[in-house]
């Protein structure tokens, strides 16, 4: 209660199971909200810690996470920032499938969210102690630059194919915090080649940029899957950058899976877009040059 008692004139006090609140009326109002929002994030992770609760106060001061209803479900994952929720029907649908499925496919354009929310996903799985570990891999596949004329070792040849994870990991952890998993193993991050001849246990696992894999590479990386461990695969079939006769993993396992009980499939589209307004006019101006109205 100290932090709340702190931040706000409002008197509160608790008797049996009745929270009592003595202030002015939006005062109240607002702190009812953060009474909710506390709520939600003990009954989904089992605990709430004074950081969490000056954290909610921050967001429902700032007018971030002012929640009604069934939105409340649509939350993935708390922040020091905000909330990270599905926003869009498919989003929502989504969330839906990464929970029901051990292993989903999110198939779709640049902007949908597919990698943020998975991730943020796999977070929220590995706070709850659902999980013990995530895993990101992605494929080291060039898109029109070679990785030998890359200045610097291999480290630093493969990072940048793999900084885009660590950029949604940075949004949603403190930095300190993302250190020490790295270090301790909770967290890696590894091109998609490293999976092979591992088992995975008690692990979130997530292949971003599928549509590059290879069909065997694909298949290998299904079967790394351990008992209690889940995956996630996410990919744009219309930005392939593999060589011209190589069959994407991703294409052959929507195929080969589509119907499989315990996999499930999400189609984005551009209307799912959440980035800059601009990467929606984007892509209708790159279908329109496909189809051939290139004027």
């Amino acid at each position: 209660m100290e932090p709340i008692e702190k931040r706000f004139n409002t008197s509160v006090s608790i008797r049996g199971d009745i929270l009592y609140l003595k202030g002015n009326k939006e005062e109240v109002e607002t702190i009812e909200k953060i009474f909710k929002e506390m709520a939600y994030v003990l009954n989904t992770s089992g605990k709430l810690s004074p950081r969490d609760v000056s954290t909610i106060i921050d967001l429902t001061l700032e007018g971030k996470e002012i929640i009604n209803g069934n939105e409340y479900n649509n939350i993935i994952l708390y922040t020091k920032k905000d909330a990270i929720k599905a926003k869009t029907p498919t989003q929502v649908k989504y969330l839906k499938i990464m929970k029901e499925n051990d292993i989903c496919f999110a198939i779709g354009p640049a902007g949908t969210g597919k990698t943020y929310l998975a991730v943020a996903f796999a977070l929220s799985a590995l706070k709850k102690g659902i999980v013990e570990r995530i895993i990101l891999a992605r494929p080291a596949v060039e898109a029109g630059e070679s990785l030998g004329f890359l200045p610097g070792d291999f480290k630093e040849k493969i990072d940048p194919y793999l900084r885009p994870l660590f950029d949604a990991l940075q949004d949603m952890l403190p930095a300190e915090q993302l250190k020490n998993y790295m270090e301790r193993g909770t967290i890696e991050i590894v091109p998609l080649a490293y999976m092979r001849g591992r088992t995975l246990n008690n692990s979130y696992v997530i292949l971003d940029e599928a549509q590059n894999a290879t069909a065997l590479q694909m298949k290998m990386f299904l079967t790394r899957l351990g008992p209690n461990s889940k995956a996630i695969i996410t990919g744009d079939i219309t930005q392939i950058d593999l060589p011209p006769h190589a069959v994407s993993g991703l294409i052959q396992a929507k195929n080969i899976l589509q119907g499989l009980e315990g996999v499930g499939f999400v189609y984005f589209t551009k209307s799912d877009v959440v980035r800059h307004k601009l990467v929606k006019d984007i892509i209708n101006a790159y279908e329109k040059y496909s189809n051939g109205n290139n004027e």
